[in-house]
Protein backbone atom coordinates (compact mmCIF):
# COMPACT_ATOMS: atom_id res chain seq x y z
CA UNK A 1 0.00 0.00 0.00
CA UNK A 2 1.09 3.53 -0.93
CA UNK A 3 0.66 6.60 1.29
CA UNK A 4 0.04 10.18 0.31
CA UNK A 5 -0.15 13.12 2.22
CA UNK A 6 -3.31 14.82 1.31
CA UNK A 7 -1.71 18.84 0.92
CA UNK A 8 0.18 17.45 -2.09
CA UNK A 9 -1.04 17.19 -5.42
CA UNK A 10 -2.37 13.54 -5.51
CA UNK A 11 -1.89 12.83 -9.84
CA UNK A 12 -1.13 8.85 -8.78
CA UNK A 13 -4.42 8.60 -6.63
CA UNK A 14 -6.31 10.02 -9.58
CA UNK A 15 -8.96 7.82 -11.06
CA UNK A 16 -9.48 5.47 -8.12
CA UNK A 17 -12.74 4.18 -6.44
CA UNK A 18 -12.55 6.01 -3.12
CA UNK A 19 -14.02 5.64 0.35
CA UNK A 20 -13.58 9.05 2.87
CA UNK A 21 -13.79 9.09 6.96
CA UNK A 22 -12.16 8.58 9.86
CA UNK A 23 -12.27 4.85 10.21
CA UNK A 24 -11.19 4.92 13.97
CA UNK A 25 -10.64 1.46 14.86
CA UNK A 26 -11.33 0.23 11.01
CA UNK A 27 -13.66 -2.42 12.88
CA UNK A 28 -15.60 -4.83 10.94
CA UNK A 29 -17.77 -2.69 9.86
CA UNK A 30 -15.34 -0.83 8.22
CA UNK A 31 -13.83 -3.98 6.82
CA UNK A 32 -16.61 -4.36 5.23
CA UNK A 33 -16.68 -1.24 3.20
CA UNK A 34 -12.97 -1.90 2.42
CA UNK A 35 -14.04 -5.25 1.01
CA UNK A 36 -16.71 -3.50 -1.42
CA UNK A 37 -14.42 -0.88 -1.95
CA UNK A 38 -11.75 -3.16 -3.08
CA UNK A 39 -14.35 -5.21 -5.32
CA UNK A 40 -15.27 -1.94 -7.41
CA UNK A 41 -11.94 -1.07 -7.80
CA UNK A 42 -10.69 -4.82 -9.07
CA UNK A 43 -14.02 -4.13 -11.20
CA UNK A 44 -13.69 -0.93 -12.48
CA UNK A 45 -9.66 -2.14 -13.28
CA UNK A 46 -8.48 0.76 -10.97
CA UNK A 47 -7.10 1.01 -7.07
CA UNK A 48 -8.85 1.64 -3.98
CA UNK A 49 -8.32 4.04 -2.65
CA UNK A 50 -9.20 5.63 1.12
CA UNK A 51 -8.71 9.46 2.36
CA UNK A 52 -8.95 9.60 6.15
CA UNK A 53 -8.38 13.49 8.05
CA UNK A 54 -5.39 13.92 10.55
CA UNK A 55 -6.46 15.20 13.01
CA UNK A 56 -9.90 14.31 13.86
CA UNK A 57 -12.26 17.24 12.55
CA UNK A 58 -13.70 16.90 16.04
CA UNK A 59 -10.02 18.22 17.55
CA UNK A 60 -10.58 21.43 15.68
CA UNK A 61 -14.30 21.87 15.91
CA UNK A 62 -15.08 21.24 19.77
CA UNK A 63 -11.60 20.59 20.98
CA UNK A 64 -12.83 19.48 24.82
CA UNK A 65 -15.36 16.79 23.15
CA UNK A 66 -12.63 15.23 21.24
CA UNK A 67 -13.55 11.21 22.01
CA UNK A 68 -10.33 8.95 23.05
CA UNK A 69 -8.82 7.74 20.00
CA UNK A 70 -9.02 3.81 19.19
CA UNK A 71 -6.19 3.62 17.00
CA UNK A 72 -3.29 5.60 16.25
CA UNK A 73 -2.53 6.81 12.98
CA UNK A 74 0.47 4.24 12.23
CA UNK A 75 -1.91 1.67 13.11
CA UNK A 76 -4.79 3.20 10.83
CA UNK A 77 -2.43 2.79 7.98
CA UNK A 78 -1.41 -0.65 8.85
CA UNK A 79 -4.99 -2.13 8.76
CA UNK A 80 -5.65 -0.46 5.87
CA UNK A 81 -2.80 -2.44 4.27
CA UNK A 82 -3.98 -5.87 5.74
CA UNK A 83 -7.42 -5.13 4.45
CA UNK A 84 -6.31 -4.63 1.02
CA UNK A 85 -6.23 -0.82 0.42
CA UNK A 86 -3.97 0.28 -1.85
CA UNK A 87 -3.31 3.63 -1.36
CA UNK A 88 -4.10 5.75 1.88
CA UNK A 89 -4.66 9.55 1.65
CA UNK A 90 -4.29 11.43 4.86
CA UNK A 91 -5.51 14.49 4.41
CA UNK A 92 -4.60 17.27 6.80
CA UNK A 93 -8.12 18.99 8.59
CA UNK A 94 -7.85 22.60 8.71
CA UNK A 95 -9.97 25.67 9.28
CA UNK A 96 -10.27 26.08 5.62
CA UNK A 97 -11.63 22.44 4.92
CA UNK A 98 -14.63 22.54 7.52
CA UNK A 99 -15.59 25.41 5.97
CA UNK A 100 -16.68 24.07 3.05
CA UNK A 101 -20.14 23.57 1.82
CA UNK A 102 -20.65 20.20 0.77
CA UNK A 103 -20.94 21.06 -2.72
CA UNK A 104 -17.65 22.78 -2.53
CA UNK A 105 -16.09 19.41 -0.56
CA UNK A 106 -17.73 17.17 -3.62
CA UNK A 107 -15.72 19.28 -5.71
CA UNK A 108 -12.16 20.19 -4.27
CA UNK A 109 -11.82 17.01 -2.97
CA UNK A 110 -13.76 14.46 -4.80
CA UNK A 111 -13.58 15.80 -8.13
CA UNK A 112 -10.63 18.30 -8.83
CA UNK A 113 -8.24 16.76 -6.53
CA UNK A 114 -8.58 12.79 -6.75
CA UNK A 115 -10.79 12.50 -9.91
CA UNK A 116 -12.83 9.57 -8.27
CA UNK A 117 -14.35 6.98 -10.37
CA UNK A 118 -16.78 6.09 -7.71
CA UNK A 119 -17.31 6.10 -3.81
CA UNK A 120 -18.20 3.61 -1.31
CA UNK A 121 -19.68 4.95 2.15
CA UNK A 122 -21.77 3.87 5.02
CA UNK A 123 -25.04 5.20 5.77
CA UNK A 124 -24.31 7.90 8.32
CA UNK A 125 -21.56 9.43 6.63
CA UNK A 126 -21.45 13.36 6.45
CA UNK A 127 -19.27 16.44 4.80
CA UNK A 128 -19.10 19.88 4.58
CA UNK A 129 -19.55 22.60 6.87
CA UNK A 130 -21.85 21.64 9.72
CA UNK A 131 -21.70 17.55 9.16
CA UNK A 132 -24.60 19.29 6.40
CA UNK A 133 -23.85 16.55 3.84
CA UNK A 134 -25.24 13.04 4.01
CA UNK A 135 -25.49 10.19 1.77
CA UNK A 136 -28.79 11.57 -0.27
CA UNK A 137 -26.69 14.89 -0.91
CA UNK A 138 -23.89 13.25 -2.05
CA UNK A 139 -25.84 10.34 -4.46
CA UNK A 140 -27.20 13.61 -5.51
CA UNK A 141 -23.46 14.80 -6.51
CA UNK A 142 -22.81 11.98 -7.97
CA UNK A 143 -25.23 11.21 -10.11
CA UNK A 144 -24.56 15.05 -11.73
CA UNK A 145 -20.97 14.09 -11.83
CA UNK A 146 -21.52 10.50 -13.49
CA UNK A 147 -19.75 8.62 -10.48
CA UNK A 148 -21.20 5.74 -8.83
CA UNK A 149 -21.96 5.31 -5.42
CA UNK A 150 -22.15 2.61 -3.13
CA UNK A 151 -23.62 2.49 0.34
CA UNK A 152 -23.28 -0.39 2.27
CA UNK A 153 -25.14 -1.44 4.96
CA UNK A 154 -24.10 -1.27 9.07
CA UNK A 155 -22.37 -4.00 9.92
CA UNK A 156 -24.54 -5.51 13.12
CA UNK A 157 -23.66 -8.34 15.69
CA UNK A 158 -26.38 -9.50 17.97
CA UNK A 159 -28.89 -6.57 16.43
CA UNK A 160 -26.76 -4.39 17.73
CA UNK A 161 -25.16 -2.05 14.45
CA UNK A 162 -21.35 -1.50 15.00
CA UNK A 163 -19.57 1.69 15.83
CA UNK A 164 -16.47 3.50 16.83
CA UNK A 165 -18.63 4.48 19.89
CA UNK A 166 -19.96 1.20 21.17
CA UNK A 167 -16.73 -0.41 21.21
CA UNK A 168 -15.03 2.46 23.35
CA UNK A 169 -18.28 1.98 25.95
CA UNK A 170 -17.20 -1.71 25.83
CA UNK A 171 -13.25 -1.15 26.18
CA UNK A 172 -14.30 1.51 29.11
CA UNK A 173 -15.77 -1.14 30.85
CA UNK A 174 -12.90 -3.54 30.33
CA UNK A 175 -14.66 -5.76 28.00
CA UNK A 176 -12.05 -6.41 25.71
CA UNK A 177 -13.26 -10.03 24.45
CA UNK A 178 -16.44 -7.95 23.28
CA UNK A 179 -14.55 -5.02 21.79
CA UNK A 180 -11.94 -7.22 20.17
CA UNK A 181 -14.97 -9.01 18.18
CA UNK A 182 -16.55 -6.33 16.83
CA UNK A 183 -13.14 -4.77 16.14
CA UNK A 184 -12.18 -7.87 13.87
CA UNK A 185 -8.56 -7.83 15.17
CA UNK A 186 -6.91 -7.09 19.13
CA UNK A 187 -7.12 -3.63 20.22
CA UNK A 188 -3.93 -2.09 20.71
CA UNK A 189 -1.86 0.16 22.65
CA UNK A 190 0.90 1.36 21.71
CA UNK A 191 3.89 3.67 24.83
CA UNK A 192 7.01 4.28 25.42
CA UNK A 193 9.19 2.00 28.08
CA UNK A 194 10.18 4.09 31.18
CA UNK A 195 11.57 2.64 34.40
CA UNK A 196 9.00 1.89 37.08
CA UNK A 197 9.51 0.51 40.38
CA UNK A 198 10.75 -2.59 39.08
CA UNK A 199 9.16 -4.36 41.85
CA UNK A 200 7.67 -7.09 39.22
CA UNK A 201 11.38 -7.74 38.35
CA UNK A 202 11.96 -8.73 42.26
CA UNK A 203 8.87 -11.25 42.32
CA UNK A 204 10.19 -12.77 38.87
CA UNK A 205 7.99 -10.90 36.55
CA UNK A 206 9.66 -8.02 35.29
CA UNK A 207 7.34 -5.15 33.59
CA UNK A 208 7.80 -2.93 30.97
CA UNK A 209 5.57 0.37 32.42
CA UNK A 210 4.09 2.26 29.34
CA UNK A 211 3.81 5.85 28.93
CA UNK A 212 2.68 8.38 26.10
CA UNK A 213 -0.15 6.29 25.20
CA UNK A 214 -2.74 8.23 22.47
CA UNK A 215 -5.18 6.24 22.24
CA UNK A 216 -7.92 4.72 25.08
CA UNK A 217 -6.41 3.02 27.67
CA UNK A 218 -8.88 0.13 28.78
CA UNK A 219 -10.79 0.13 32.54
CA UNK A 220 -8.41 -0.89 35.67
CA UNK A 221 -7.46 -4.97 35.68
CA UNK A 222 -5.23 -7.43 34.72
CA UNK A 223 -5.40 -8.54 30.46
CA UNK A 224 -4.32 -11.36 28.11
CA UNK A 225 -2.67 -10.33 25.62
CA UNK A 226 0.51 -10.33 23.03
CA UNK A 227 3.43 -8.19 22.29
CA UNK A 228 5.93 -8.10 19.84
CA UNK A 229 9.72 -6.80 19.65
CA UNK A 230 12.40 -7.49 17.19
CA UNK A 231 9.59 -9.64 14.73
CA UNK A 232 9.05 -11.62 18.06
CA UNK A 233 5.87 -12.18 19.26
CA UNK A 234 5.96 -12.61 23.17
CA UNK A 235 2.31 -13.73 25.24
CA UNK A 236 1.70 -10.59 27.42
CA UNK A 237 0.32 -9.90 31.26
CA UNK A 238 -0.91 -6.59 31.24
CA UNK A 239 -1.79 -4.34 34.21
CA UNK A 240 -4.19 -1.31 34.02
CA UNK A 241 -4.05 0.62 37.33
CA UNK A 242 -2.64 0.87 40.81
CA UNK A 243 -0.49 -1.98 42.59
CA UNK A 244 -2.25 -1.74 46.03
CA UNK A 245 -0.30 -4.38 47.76
CA UNK A 246 2.30 -2.32 48.01
CA UNK A 247 -0.08 1.04 48.60
CA UNK A 248 1.05 2.16 44.83
CA UNK A 249 -1.58 4.32 43.91
CA UNK A 250 -0.20 5.69 40.46
CA UNK A 251 -2.09 4.71 37.87
CA UNK A 252 -0.23 2.86 35.30
CA UNK A 253 0.26 0.20 32.20
CA UNK A 254 3.01 -2.16 32.97
CA UNK A 255 3.57 -5.33 30.86
CA UNK A 256 5.17 -8.66 31.18
CA UNK A 257 6.70 -10.09 28.33
CA UNK A 258 6.05 -14.09 28.74
CA UNK A 259 9.41 -15.79 27.76
CA UNK A 260 11.17 -12.24 27.08
CA UNK A 261 14.54 -11.28 28.13
CA UNK A 262 16.53 -7.91 27.47
CA UNK A 263 16.24 -4.17 27.99
CA UNK A 264 13.31 -2.35 26.61
CA UNK A 265 14.04 1.27 27.92
CA UNK A 266 13.38 4.15 25.53
CA UNK A 267 11.61 1.95 23.00
CA UNK A 268 8.32 1.84 21.60
CA UNK A 269 6.09 -1.21 22.19
CA UNK A 270 3.04 -1.73 20.44
CA UNK A 271 0.52 -3.96 23.03
CA UNK A 272 -2.43 -6.11 21.91
CA UNK A 273 -5.26 -6.71 24.13
CA UNK A 274 -7.21 -9.67 23.58
CA UNK A 275 -9.19 -10.14 27.44
CA UNK A 276 -9.84 -9.17 30.88
CA UNK A 277 -8.74 -11.92 33.38
CA UNK A 278 -9.76 -10.58 36.57
CA UNK A 279 -9.38 -7.55 38.77
CA UNK A 280 -6.54 -5.77 40.38
CA UNK A 281 -6.60 -6.90 43.88
CA UNK A 282 -4.54 -5.98 47.38
CA UNK A 283 -2.25 -9.05 48.29
CA UNK A 284 -1.56 -9.69 52.05
CA UNK A 285 2.00 -10.29 50.92
CA UNK A 286 4.75 -10.33 48.13
CA UNK A 287 4.41 -13.96 47.90
CA UNK A 288 0.75 -14.35 47.93
CA UNK A 289 0.83 -11.68 44.71
CA UNK A 290 4.09 -13.72 43.03
CA UNK A 291 1.49 -16.84 43.73
CA UNK A 292 -0.87 -14.77 41.62
CA UNK A 293 1.00 -13.62 39.40
CA UNK A 294 2.30 -17.52 38.12
CA UNK A 295 -1.37 -18.36 38.09
CA UNK A 296 -1.66 -15.37 35.61
CA UNK A 297 0.80 -16.41 33.45
CA UNK A 298 -0.53 -20.30 32.96
CA UNK A 299 -3.67 -18.61 32.35
CA UNK A 300 -2.46 -15.77 29.28
CA UNK A 301 -0.51 -18.34 27.77
CA UNK A 302 -3.55 -20.82 27.47
CA UNK A 303 -5.71 -17.58 25.72
CA UNK A 304 -3.18 -16.23 23.32
CA UNK A 305 -2.33 -20.21 22.49
CA UNK A 306 -6.13 -20.81 22.07
CA UNK A 307 -6.51 -17.53 19.73
CA UNK A 308 -3.43 -18.51 17.72
CA UNK A 309 -5.26 -21.48 16.90
CA UNK A 310 -8.13 -19.54 15.40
Amino acid sequence: MRVFDGSHPLDECRRCVVAIGNFDGVHRGHQSMLARLNEHAHAQKTRSAVLTFEPHPVTLLRPKQVPPQLSTLTRKLELFERYGVECAIVYPTDVALLEQSPRQFFETIVQQKLEAVGLVEGPNFYFGKNRAGNVEQLAEFCQQAGLFLDVVEPTRIGGEMISSSRIRQLIQEGNLRSACELLGHPYQLEGTVGRGEQRGAGLGFPTANLSDIETLIPAEGVYAGFAEHDRSVYPAGILVGNNPTFRDENQKVEVHLIGFEGDLYGKRLQVDFLERIRDVCKFDSAEALRQQLSRDVMQVKSLVSEKSRR
